[in-house]
């Protein structure tokens, strides 16, 4: 195996030579006529002239080639207590009769199909049916509002929606099918038919000549082959959290996608064939598509699908549980996550109660890692805690310590290196051109072509998709976050380009203060923003959550964080407040809604995000900033 040096090299010099070599490794049944296919930038397309099929590979291939007795899925739900395990012949089984079922309702290859599941594995096996037959699949998180769902059918136009009829949160249950019939009922476009997984907990009533149930498809159908696809045609369309007006739908293709997803295993994560790996995330984010469902079948392991929560189900030792019980070597979660633990267990009491000595690796991303997390999963769990860094629209890692390679040394906030394929730049946001010096902050964009497996467009939107990440940067691909690479070359992510404050004239890094903030023996997490202020433009404004079972004062806690920032940055960060907070306004993903926060500090109107866990944390934070005497007249 080559150096990551020499493949980070071959990478950029010769991608074509680089990742063809990749592209051997899946099964095709029609070669590529070239690697790529760069003569209309920025829309590259990868492999074109090859014909695969990504369920193939994810499946039948593995049964092809005597896998088909290992384990493919384990479906572990702490909300039902139920624990299910597939192999690699029986989830081809039952993914080809679904297929077979939905090929029955008329859908063909190219068509669209909405998936509004929980975190389930007919889930994953609607997302290979589609893949298997050619058809278009988009996920959209279960539970999503029925006006945002809509939005979404309108854009897609899809031909057939498959939902469960409800989902689990701990103490309540969430009735889906009252929101996609409400969803359909505001949509211009109707969908002719709608398959309906009945859970146990809620038996959903079906509209007479347009839903079926998951069961009597399944049951009545006869299994199908794999219909070959385009490297260039579309897997699936996966719209971005928080996206106002037209819903930008970011579409992945077939053929890079496979490619890269497989490639990642081994090279970042260090999975081989045959092992168990876990991402802790819903099938609802990329995360969910890329290290759930796709790249873990394709490379031959054996995945974990957790219908659960990091706390609550029941406690904040169940990940330990997950890991012990199936022999993940390696987790990726976010490092919300880890700070919702840490904040139920701050000494890491519980994991003394599991048995995960085959655990190696911790991966983290979503967010940035603030280093007090990393502290404190890498001295409770003993194993390597890595950060890294990408995005919805990149599919996979950007920034990684690849530990295919060989794990290269922590720098604590820093994701490590750009990976292999990723030419990374930081740019000046003054002309959109320079390059910024070492340990400068600027606008992190990608020098294009970029490599396989990113978003070729948006969905029936190239315009939406040159303007949001090409026009700004001629030639490069604006990532929408801002950082700086050091002496060593490693890429430190500080914040979304709009979280970068301009007070009295220095632009600061609020993902800087937050570290500072983090390192507090009292605090579980935290968020800076930016406020209005008439004399230095902006001032800084943190917000924390404290540890389970702190017992003092808070003024006095304020008092010492406002001197930490004055001692850890400096006086020109012109930190002086703080305030106290039960909870933090997050998406599902994790994501802390640091925009909506300063809008609500700056008095502006905002747009509830689909995406937010809970609305009712937002009239908390605008509680406790207007007792603070926000926003200033």
């Amino acid at each position: 195996m080559a150096t990551y040096e020499e493949d980070f090299h071959t990478s950029l010099k010769d991608p074509e030579k680089f990742w063809g070599a990749a592209a051997e490794d899946l099964k095709w049944f029609r070669k590529w006529d070239r690697v790529l296919d760069n003569d209309n930038p920025p829309f590259s397309k990868w492999f074109p002239g090859g014909e695969l099929n990504t369920c193939y590979n994810c499946l039948d291939r593995h049964v092809e080639e005597g896998r088909g007795e290992q384990t493919a899925l384990i479906y572990d739900s702490p909300m039902t207590g139920h624990v299910e395990k597939f192999t690699y012949q029986q989830l081809t089984e039952i993914v080809a009769r679904f297929a077979g079922g939905l090929t029955s309702l008329g859908i063909t290859k190219g068509d669209r199909v909405i998936i509004y599941m929980p975190m389930v594995p007919e889930a994953a096996i609607a997302m290979l049916a589609c893949a298997r037959i050619g058809a278009i699949h988009s996920v959209v998180f279960g539970g999503f509002a029925a006006k945002e769902l809509a939005t979404r059918i309108d854009d897609a136009k899809p031909v057939a929606m498959i939902a469960g009829s409800c989902g689990l949160e701990p103490g309540r249950i969430v009735e889906y099918k009252p929101l996609l019939d409400e969803a359909i009922e505001i949509s211009s476009h109707k969908p002719d038919h709608c398959v309906i997984l009945q859970r146990p907990e809620v038996t959903a009533s079906l509209v007479e000549g347009r839903d079926v149930e998951w069961k009597e498809l399944a049951g009545r159908s006869e299994p199908v082959d794999c219909v070959p696809v385009k490297a260039t045609d579309p897997l699936y369309i996966l719209y971005t959290s928080g996206t106002t007006g037209v819903p930008k739908g970011v579409v992945r293709d077939n053929g890079g996608h496979a490619v890269v997803l497989k490639w990642s295993m081994k090279h970042v994560y260090d999975i081989d064939p045959g092992e168990v790996f876990w991402a802790a995330s819903d099938v609802g984010w990329v995360v969910g598509h890329s290290y759930i469902v796709y790249a873990p079948l394709l490379h031959g392991c054996t995945s974990i699908l957790f219908e659960g929560k990091p706390v609550g189900t029941p406690d904040a030792g169940t990940f330990w549980r997950v890991i012990q019980d199936h022999g993940v070597k390696a987790l990726f979660t976010a490092p919300t996550a880890f700070r919702a633990i840490k904040q139920q267990d701050p000494e890491g009491k519980l994991i003394g109660d599991y048995d995960i000595s085959h655990f190696k690796t911790l991966f983290l991303a979503g967010e940035r890692a603030d280093p007090d997390t990393i502290v404190w999963a890498q001295d409770t769990l003993k194993v390597p805690v890595l950060d890294h860094w990408w995005q919805t629209e990149t599919g996979w890692p950007m920034g990684a310590n690849c530990s295919g390679y060989g794990i290269k040394p922590v720098k604590l906030g820093s994701p490590t290196l750009p990976v292999p394929g990723y030419d990374i730049r930081i740019i000046d946001e003054e002309d959109a051109v320079s390059e910024m010096p070492a340990g400068d902050i600027g606008v992190i964009a990608v020098k294009l072509p970029l490599p396989p497996g990113t978003l070729q467009t948006l969905w029936q939107n190239d315009e939406g998709f040159l303007k949001s990440y090409m026009e700004e940067i001629p030639g490069y691909y604006k990532t929408g976050d801002a950082g700086f690479v050091d002496e060593d070359g490693y890429l430190f992510i500080m914040a979304r380009t709009d979280d970068i404050i301009n007070v009295a004239g220095h632009r600061l890094s609020t993902g800087g203060m937050e570290e500072v903030l983090a390192g507090h023996k009292d605090v579980a997490e935290c968020a800076v923003i930016g406020a209005k202020d008439s004399l230095k433009g902006q001032i800084p404004m943190g917000f924390v959550v404290l540890n389970a079972g702190v017992d003092r004062p808070e003024g006095d806690i304020v008092r010492e964080l406002v001197a930490l920032v004055r001692e850890k940055i400096g006086p020109v960060a012109a930190f002086k407040e703080a305030m106290v907070v039960k909870r933090l306004p997050k998406t599902r993903s994790g994501k802390i809604l640091r925009g909506i926060m300063r809008k609500i500090a700056d008095g502006e109107e905002y747009r509830m995000p689909a995406t937010i866990d809970d609305p009712e944390i937002l009239a908390e934070i605008t509680v406790a900033l207007e007792q603070a005497g926000y926003p200033k007249s």
